[in-house]
């Protein structure tokens, strides 16, 4: 991968306005491996020329010209699907089964099911007399997150390339190197030149020149809440369309007919899972007061099974966090949940036995939280996870939708009759029932302060599509 320190755009890699690079940290020996360009706004500028230059041609194309160019993107992405792994697990840490297994069979799911939309979505509909058209948006700037690096790319190129929009993306500049690779194989697969750009660069620089850029029609980001309402200010003053998948604190209700051993292990793992930076990780454990002790034994043994270590080894569960500062504030969070009075069950501060460097935390449980706890009030995005008792059905609905939170929840009962009644009362974007399989057509998105839009499915595609209605097309009956 020659093409680090560039940016692409219009078609080519370009070098920066500016020669300012940043080092590209490995989580695992926190030692730099490679760099990459940090954009200006004079490279947003570029890339947005580039980008509305190319939009009345790209936007005219046909879907069947728009379904070839996603297969060509898709064959491309199988043929370096392994280096996307393992550049993801050197860039963020993802232990590199489940950057094979999980980081890029996503990848691949969500190209696969654009194709099979884009080839029977309803792009024009009458109403009357009235012809209902959904057209591309425009210029669309993307902006993603480092924890599910080239997915959330992807979740967000590809519907935007479905509906006709050309494209300014800026990834994270913790873990930029997947979507590196992702711009290449879009140029090999022969898109149309400013269709797609590229500028890496952080938030206050790259970012924001986005957001404000009077040239894009249309913001999608993924990341903090806390980052999430500095980009909608920054696009309020253009008025374009913001769509966000911001943070979450999503609480795991386990009612008290499930299988007891089951439901709590099964959700220590997937809240530990990706070293627990997934924005929708169940990371608030509700069980029934009466088998409160009982799941915090099992919550205990749970973790203390799971392997932390070398992601490169293919029998590790849990890889490091991804950059210093998450691991530092990982264990800030840590240290205040013990501070404040919180029952350490499991883990604690600092790096586990044995691993002297790399960005690595503990898996840690704690129990008997208080509600003003941060612990509980705040994203920790590690692996982390609270456990507290209720005593009704009722109040344990009342405790999964006191957050501001609103992006996740998830019901575990024997009874789907029950776990569905429960599961309508959740104020989430997604709920899950069981812990069932991922769904790709499932729409993925929060409410409240985790956000707006959703990505995933059909949905995916409507977000980067504008409607109109074009009265007296038809003749009256």
């Amino acid at each position: 991968m020659n093409n680090t320190k560039k940016f692409y755009i219009n078609g080519a890699w370009v070098e920066p306005s500016v020669p300012n690079f940043l080092d590209i940290i490995d989580p695992a020996t926190e030692a730099p491996f490679d760099q990459i360009a940090m954009g200006t706004a004079a490279d947003v500028d570029k890339a947005v020329s580039a980008a509305k230059a190319s939009f009345i041609e790209f936007s005219k194309t046909s879907v069947l010209e728009r379904v070839s160019l996603l297969q060509k993107i898709l064959k491309g992405f199988n043929e370096r699907r392994e280096e996307v792994a393992i550049i993801t697990t050197k860039e963020m840490g993802s232990p590199i089964t489940f950057a094979r297994e999980a980081q890029t069979y996503t990848c691949l799911a969500h190209i696969e099911a654009m194709i099979s939309i884009l080839e029977s979505y309803p792009f024009e509909e009458q109403h009357g007399t009235t012809l209902i058209t959904k057209e591309a948006i425009g210029v669309v700037g993307l902006i993603t997150p480092w924890n599910w690096p080239l997915n959330q790319v992807i979740c967000k190129v590809i519907p935007a390339l479905a509906a006709g929009c050309t494209i300014v993306l800026k990834p994270s500049e913790i873990a930029p190197l997947d979507a590196i690779i992702f711009a290449e194989i879009l140029h090999d697969a022969g898109l149309p030149k400013g269709v797609f750009n590229l500028v890496n660069g952080d938030g206050p620089n790259v970012g924001e020149a986005i957001c404000r850029h009077p040239d894009i029609d249309m913001v999608s980001f993924t990341g903090s809440t806390r980052a999430g309402i500095l980009v909608a200010k920054a696009a309020a003053d253009t008025v374009k369309r913001v769509t966000q998948e911001l943070g979450g604190k999503s609480a795991n209700i386990i009612l008290d007919d499930a299988d007891l051993e089951s439901a709590v292990s099964t959700g220590v793992t997937i809240c530990m899972s990706n070293s627990g930076q997934s924005c929708d990780a169940p990371t608030h454990m509700l069980v029934p007061s009466s088998f409160y002790e009982k799941a915090l034994e099992i919550a205990a043994h749970a973790a203390r099974s799971l392997s932390v270590g070398d992601p490169l080894d293919e029998s590790i569960t849990l890889g490091p966090l991804a950059s210093e500062m998450q691991f530092n504030k990982v264990q800030t969070l840590i240290q205040a949940g013990i501070d404040e009075g919180a029952r350490l069950i499991a883990g604690g501060v600092g790096r586990p036995d044995g691993l002297s460097e790399g960005y690595y935390a503990k898996p840690t449980i704690f129990a008997d939280a208080k509600p003003s706890m941060a612990i509980l009030r705040e994203e920790i995005f590690g692996p982390v996870l609270v456990i507290s008792a209720y005593s009704s059905e009722e109040e344990a609905i009342n405790i999964a939708n006191s957050t501001h939170y609103g992006l996740a929840g998830y019901v575990q009962s024997a009874n789907l009759g029950r776990a569905r009644a429960v599961a309508r009362q959740l104020r989430a974007g997604s709920v899950f029932i069981n812990y069932p399989d991922w769904d790709v057509m499932a729409p993925f998105g929060g409410c409240k302060q985790s956000g707006n839009g959703r990505e995933g499915g059909p949905h995916a595609l409507t977000e980067y599509l504008e409607i109109k209605a074009t009265v007296g097309y038809f003749d009256q009956a």
